[in-house]
């Protein structure tokens, strides 16, 4: 993995991903003590920054390979994000989902026109039940972070930070990020390392699911003892990648966690300051700049609210809570 890659990934998602802004509020500034500056990947296609992940892997293979199609596993955004690009391609999809993801992704991935397979997360090993149809079908399988053209694609988001900042004024800052796997930690931190070394990534997590923060602590990559149980399911992940914890180890600082009650409140401020909606597992990187402030380095805060793709109940009842 190298910038190389990830401008490669920019040049052939030009004209394909959106350029989300950096937004702002005096109202979130006063809560965290700093300038707080929120990159929307909510309002990528597909509602998460992973659609620029998905076109990036899709769009790099070999056009006899891609043909026959691809597979993918994902609690939801990872799956739309595949979808689209393959329907794009024209290409057949397959899709890996746990059966307790959130109604909208799995209907939405459907009308994307993938095949879903609903998994047991809890008792059923997603990745062996990727192989056995990938090997079955002939299907290339792209992982939702182990990757190297998604890790690339997802740093295309760290390209137009570094852009943005400059344009800002900002000269330091955290730059937090939604961790699940770590793709889009890895991505945005090697994409810094070139383009913004005056800011540093740091992966922000859920209590309880917090194996990035551990990992970085520990030196070693460790594992979460539950797989499901938090409100944040899109970065609900077993543990770091293979691929993405070393770049996360040479180049992030350490991890932040919140609650899932301090996402629901994220998740509201989000709606009435900024006017965007974001699900549990987007807004950790907005709690973390809101809420720990104390952890937390420089004159500004950026935080990336990697997804929006939340289902009804579930904003309501982060609005009714605290809005």
């Amino acid at each position: 993995m190298n910038i190389a890659m990830i401008e490669a990934a920019a040049l052939r998602l030009k004209d394909r991903a959106r350029r989300t802004p950096l937004l702002s509020s005096p109202f979130l500034d006063e809560i965290a003590g700093r300038r707080v500056f929120v990159k929307p990947e909510c309002l990528q296609h597909t509602g998460s920054f992973k659609f620029r992940g998905g076109w990036s892997a899709v769009s790099a293979l070999p056009d006899d390979i891609r043909r026959n199609g691809v597979i993918a596993f994902s609690s939801g955004n990872h799956a739309q994000g595949i979808a689209l690009a393959a329907r794009e391609h024209g290409i057949p999809a397959v899709i890996i989902m746990p059966a307790d993801a959130p109604r909208t992704k799995i209907d939405n991935t459907r009308a994307l026109g993938a095949e879903v397979v609903l998994y047991d997360r809890a008792t059923e090993d997603r990745d062996a039940i990727g192989a056995t149809l990938s090997a079955a079908r002939n299907l290339t399988l792209i992982r939702p972070y182990d990757d190297g053209q998604v890790i690339a694609g997802q740093g295309t988001i760290g390209l137009e930070i570094a852009e943005q900042a400059t344009e800002l004024g900002i000269s330091g800052a955290d730059v937090l990020v939604c961790c699940g796997g770590g793709g889009l930690t890895s991505g945005i931190a090697l994409a810094l390392e070139a383009r913004a070394p005056h800011l540093r990534a740091r992966p922000a997590e859920p209590e309880g699911f917090d194996d990035a923060a551990r990992s970085l602590a520990m030196g070693t990559i460790q594992r979460n003892t539950r797989l499901s149980g938090s409100l944040c399911d899109a970065i609900v992940t077993p543990q770091p990648g293979d691929l993405t914890f070393p770049i996360m180890k040479r180049l992030c600082g350490p991890g932040l966690v919140v609650s899932d009650d301090e996402c629901l409140r994220a998740m509201a401020l989000a709606f009435d300051r900024l006017k965007i909606v974001i699900e549990p597992g987007g807004a950790v990187a907005l709690a973390a700049a809101l809420f720990r402030a104390d952890q937390i380095e420089g004159e500004a805060v950026i935080a990336v609210a990697s997804g929006g793709n939340v289902d009804a109940d579930v904003f309501q009842r982060a609005l009714t809570l605290y809005a």
